[in-house]
């Protein structure tokens, strides 16, 4: 079983969109890619729109490979409206009608609608599926982090390649897991490897400390009764202090980044926004050299998604 994050966080933009290839079949989750309006008050620099460029090529590439496309929940950063890169193709998504509400259901009333004639879709929700020698089995709702939280419920998807005897858990915006009812699932489903947004310490100030020390207990013991290995991302990522407020998972050696998991230097450019706008407008070395300024090249649009999303 392959494994590839296609963009996170420590990639540099909001995303876990990932692909996962077992014998000859490709399964595309969570294709989408956005990155804050604003963060420290300021806008995306420049290097945060040359990652997203990068992130939605690389989820082109691969949505071209997958034959399965697989869509957690309905926050910007995790599915595309575009049809294109589920034409033709079986989607397992969310069910739209099923503990959702608000934006997300809106969201996914145009997914469903634009995918209509274009691709097979079906609720995911609590389904089980056989194909082509891999078994795929979809969670019930689970909370977006905290119990009775108010950004809705996702679904986690385990993939099973019975020949290699490996079972990874695609475990979205579970934050930590920050609801003991997660974790229990979790451990339930027994993952040779784990792929899951860590707790959103970034907003450790409103939400206090306990929730954020709770999610990494239960990811803690996640790890102690499975013996899993962990990608955790996201959320986690976008907390320059990362590296000290997760410790407890990193000293594991069983928990890493999705850029660690592939081998490659973290970029958590979101969290160094603050420090690329403070380098672009440094007084210039010298009298002669230019002023140094984050211009765009052409207007863009900002890539929708909050503070939280």
């Amino acid at each position: 079983m392959k494994v590839i994050p296609l963009a996170a966080e420590s990639l540099g933009v909001r995303s876990m969109a990932t692909y996962v290839e077992v014998g000859r079949t490709g399964i595309l989750i969570d294709p989408g890619a956005t990155l804050a309006p604003a963060r420290f008050g300021l806008p995306p620099a420049e290097a945060e729109w040359e990652a997203l460029r990068r992130a939605n090529d690389r989820i082109s590439a691969y949505a071209a490979r997958a034959s399965v496309v697989f869509v957690s929940h309905y926050h910007e950063d995790h599915f595309r409206s575009d049809p294109t890169s589920y034409a033709g193709r079986l989607v397992l998504a969310k069910d739209p009608r099923r503990m959702i509400g608000g934006q997300q259901a809106r969201r996914a009333e145009a997914l469903w609608k634009a995918l209509d004639g274009q691709a097979r879709v079906e609720s995911a929700d609590s389904t089980q599926h056989r194909e082509m020698g891999l078994e795929l089995y979809v969670s019930p709702p689970l909370p977006h982090g905290v119990d009775g939280t108010p950004f809705g419920s996702v679904v986690a998807l385990t993939i099973v390649d019975p020949a290699e005897r490996e079972r990874f858990v695609f475990a979205s915006d579970l934050q930590g897991p920050a609801s003991a009812v997660s974790a229990a699932y979790v451990i339930h489903q027994r993952p040779t490897l784990l792929y899951l947004s860590g707790a959103p310490s970034y907003l450790e100030r409103e939400l206090g400390r306990d929730p954020i020390e709770r999610s990494i207990d239960h990811l803690l013991r996640v790890v102690e009764t499975t013996g899993c290995r962990v990608i955790m991302d996201h959320h986690a990522l976008r907390d320059a202090r990362a590296a000290d407020r997760f410790a407890r998972l990193w000293e594991t050696k069983r928990v890493v980044t999705a850029a660690a998991h592939l081998g490659l230097p973290e970029t958590p450019l979101e969290s160094r926004r603050n420090l690329a706008w403070a380098a672009a407008r440094k007084p210039p070395a010298s009298a002669a050299a230019p002023r140094a300024k984050m211009t765009s090249p052409a207007p863009r649009t900002f890539a929708k998604g909050g503070s939280r999303e």
